[in-house]
């Protein structure tokens, strides 16, 4: 295994040594790291988040790379567990095939497939599938599925591979995975070379104007590397002999980017919704070091707000737990300074059941323990599923319980 930490010192899109900080998170051990009764007692190190800024190309990144041996091989995330995704996957094949041109039975390769559930969705429409992914829990799962996959970090030397024994590919997907990936340039030559002449990179990221209007401060830690908006990817994506040929924001995970992306030699000419989206970032200053500033300023006033309501709770001697139990949690519970506060998580993925939180080793139980353990008051960590959860456990409402959203806006919900 290479060495489990290093900073980067320049730009991973643009190569410029102009990058600098303007966020500091806490440091944290990798997020989705829930260590079992077993392992409680083994050192966890922590390693730094901050979000910086190329002052060349305007992206937005950690420089700050941990070995994805160590992020990715006890991975416990699995995509079908993930509220709402499955549903979103099967949208997106339909949304995927309508919108590019490719025969019927044509290979879709997934870069980050986890268990399969979006190529199980390709395969319903008729398409050949392949996935890669490192994580061997989710492999195991996708070929129990009846999903071709490779568990492998994909990067240009595979992609060769890949084409020499199975031909043209039609599509290549990456959904939420390109940003977690450090060395982009081998990266997309791979997929250029996977997709040549005529196929299609069509991948989902999370949005860096999204994280910083939206505030979506969950979304950043380790395994996300960058935060990416259309205009340095359109350079990006020129220097490599590829071209953005449509690029559009979608809702999902707080808000994203899809674009779809073509070897530069195709005769696709980019639809106006690139030029639109460039024109809509640099009209809000997304990609400035004032947007990161005021993103800055926010967190400061949230954990001020957020630690004199939890200090005059305690004080009164309530008792407080954590909804969700994630790699985003990790970032909040760290962020926030929450161990002091929780006496223990729930989540809803048996997964992390009867686990411990990384670093700070708080438990993590079934959300049914709300109706047995009764505790005063739920802060809602998984804030995305804030209504689902409340209408989930309306019995614990009815028992005078009540939950506090930490985001978007901190307050309190419950029978008055």
């Amino acid at each position: 295994m290479k060495k489990e930490y290093y900073k980067r010192s320049t730009c991973r899109l643009c190569d410029s040594t102009r990058v600098y900080s303007g966020v500091k998170f806490e440091a944290t051990p990798p997020g989705d790291t829930f260590v079992t009764q077993a392992e409680i007692n083994r050192a966890q190190k922590r390693y730094p988040i901050d979000v910086c800024l190329c002052e060349d190309c305007g992206s937005i990144q950690l420089l700050d790379v941990v070995n994805p041996e160590i992020l990715y091989g006890p991975y416990l995330y699995q995509t079908s567990i993930s509220l709402g995704l499955p549903e979103h996957f099967r949208r997106y094949a339909d949304e995927v095939l309508a919108a590019v041109a490719i025969k019927p039975g044509s290979l879709v390769i997934d870069i980050g497939s986890n268990d399969g559930t979006l190529l199980r969705c390709f395969q319903e429409r008729g398409m050949k599938v392949l996935g890669i992914d490192p994580a061997s829990a989710a492999v195991k799962t996708a070929l129990a599925r009846g999903v071709d996959t490779i568990q492998a970090f994909f990067d240009r030397n595979l992609a060769r591979k890949i084409r020499s024994e199975r031909g043209d590919v039609g599509i290549v997907a990456a959904n939420n995975v390109i940003a977690n990936v450090d060395a982009l340039g081998d990266f997309v030559d791979g997929i250029r070379e996977l997709i040549e002449p005529n196929g299609y990179f069509v991948m989902e990221t999370g949005c860096g104007a999204s994280l910083l209007e939206k505030r979506l401060i969950d979304v950043v830690y380790h395994e996300h590397l960058s935060y990416f908006t259309v205009k340095p990817l359109e350079g990006f994506f020129r220097r490599h002999g590829m071209k953005i040929i449509d690029a559009y924001w979608i809702p999902s995970k707080g808000g994203s980017i899809r674009c779809f992306v073509q070897a530069d030699k195709s005769s696709a000419i980019p639809k106006p919704s690139v030029r639109e989206m460039i024109y809509m970032e640099e009209d809000k200053g997304i990609g400035t070091m004032d947007s990161l500033r005021k993103m800055g300023v926010f967190i400061t006033e949230r954990k001020k707000g957020l630690t004199s309501l939890l200090d005059g709770l305690r004080a009164q001697g309530k008792t407080i737990v954590g909804y969700g139990a994630s790699v985003g949690v990790t970032t909040l519970l760290y962020l926030f300074g929450l161990d002091k506060y929780l006496d223990y998580l729930v989540d809803d993925d048996a997964t992390r059941f009867e686990r411990f939180s990384p670093g700070q080793h708080i438990p993590v139980y079934s959300s049914v323990v709300l109706n047995e353990k009764n505790p005063d008051y739920v802060l809602i960590l998984a804030w995305r599923y804030t209504d689902p959860i409340m209408k989930r456990h309306e019995k614990y409402i009815q028992q005078g319980g009540r939950f506090i959203s930490l985001l978007p806006e901190l307050k309190i919900f419950g029978v008055s």
